[in-house]
């Protein structure tokens, strides 16, 4: 919003500049003998004026503000304008401003995703037993309306990286998919992409769990045409790894992060994963790919109740959705401190880094209903 202010600003300014010029080369300076009453706007070419002011209880209600699009659209060229130097100039900046500043997503250089498990967020949003959660939440971003898709674990994994569950509504292991994929779509994109998956005995361990692992929570290795194809299989790899990739600078465009089901607080308290985060986190918000552009979402899978939201996964009696989840969106592309009411899901999600980096919607990441989550930015280039 502040950009379009200033866009109006500089457009009033080279009309002034312009004495209100008309094209083919006269000017008519109000006042004069052969003005017409009103005519800001009314020539061709010319920027429309701004709102007039109104009295009574009209005047309640703040003027719509033109937005940088139809200011530039409706804006003579300089060319056209017979305009002192220092007019066009101010002309042709405002014209610049309009075409480079545009809503919606930014182009994230790295796309970060912590998952977490099994909260409702009614369980984490000030509570003291979060503090760090809630403390990112007031330095970057939070979705207030933001829902799980599905119960248990395995079918919010799949929406999230596949747009879809696939009728999968049980914690298998043996559910093996042929179906395209987030992964396959950031190759195909020429970017990279790896899974790191804490308590994961080694690369491309095929294993149904370990320890703290558990096949559930990495649904790379659900995709046929990751865990057959060992040089695809092998960046599934143990989070350990993610230490190392940051400190030289080879972390990938998209970095997916399972905690093991202690710290992801499956099994253990609130508070253990809290200390979890505090200890990762700031180890990628120190990092040049977070810090150049870069982006972290950090949710969970479900919650603990059927809400749902966005149609697909509507919530209550009739199609039982994943429940209402915490959800932090944490960059420094984001308005410090905002809370959006906006209804998101996992496909919302799925869509936003579909949308950043130009890649074709999955499943339901397709749908009209799966918004993304664009009001979370600033105005970008």
């Amino acid at each position: 919003m502040r950009h379009t202010r200033w866009l109006v600003l500089i457009l009033s300014l080279a009309l002034a500049l312009s004495g209100c010029a008309q094209p083919g080369g006269s000017s008519v300076p109000p006042g004069s003998p052969g003005a017409t009453p009103g005519a800001a706007g009314a020539s061709p070419g010319v920027a429309p004026a701004l709102p007039a002011t109104t009295t009574g209880p009209e005047a309640a209600q703040p003027a719509a503000t033109p937005s940088a699009s139809a200011l530039a659209a409706h804006a003579t060229p300089a060319s056209a304008l017979n305009v002192a130097p220092a007019a066009t100039k101010v002309v042709q900046l405002a014209t610049s401003i309009a075409g480079q500043l545009r809503p919606g997503l930014p182009a994230f250089s790295h796309v970060f995703i912590i998952l977490l498990e099994n909260r409702e967020a009614s369980e984490i949003v000030g509570n003291k037993q979060a503090a760090y959660l809630n403390q990112l939440a007031s330095q970057y971003a939070r979705a207030a309306n933001y829902y799980g898709i599905g119960h248990p674990s395995l079918p919010n994994y799949l929406a999230l990286t596949g747009g879809d569950t696939f009728g999968i509504q049980s914690d298998c292991t043996d559910c093996f998919l042929a179906k395209d994929n987030l992964a396959n779509q950031v190759e195909r994109a020429g970017r990279a992409w790896k899974g790191y998956m804490e308590s994961l005995p080694g690369p491309c361990f095929k294993g149904a769990g370990d320890g703290g692992y558990a096949l559930k929570h990495d649904p790379f290795m659900y995709y046929d045409n990751i865990r057959n194809d060992p040089a695809r299989c092998n960046r599934v790899v143990p989070l350990t790894q993610l230490d190392a990739d940051l400190q030289s600078g080879t972390v990938p465009d998209l970095a997916w992060i399972s905690p093991n089901l202690c710290n992801d607080m499956h099994d253990c308290p609130v508070a253990t994963g809290d200390a979890w985060l505090r200890t990762w986190v700031p180890k990628i918000l120190n990092s040049p790919a977070w810090k150049q552009d870069g982006v972290l979402f950090i949710t969970f899978d479900e919650g603990g109740s059927t809400a749902g939201c966005c149609q697909v996964a509507a919530g209550g009696k009739q199609v039982a959705a994943g429940g209402k989840v915490d959800t932090l969106v944490i960059s420094p592309l984001v308005q410090p401190g905002f809370v959006s009411q906006v209804a998101y899901d996992h496909y919302s999600l799925l869509r936003t880094i579909e949308e950043a980096w130009g890649l074709p919607r999955l499943g339901n990441a397709g749908c009209d209903c799966s918004a993304p989550m664009a009001d979370f930015f600033r105005p970008h280039k």
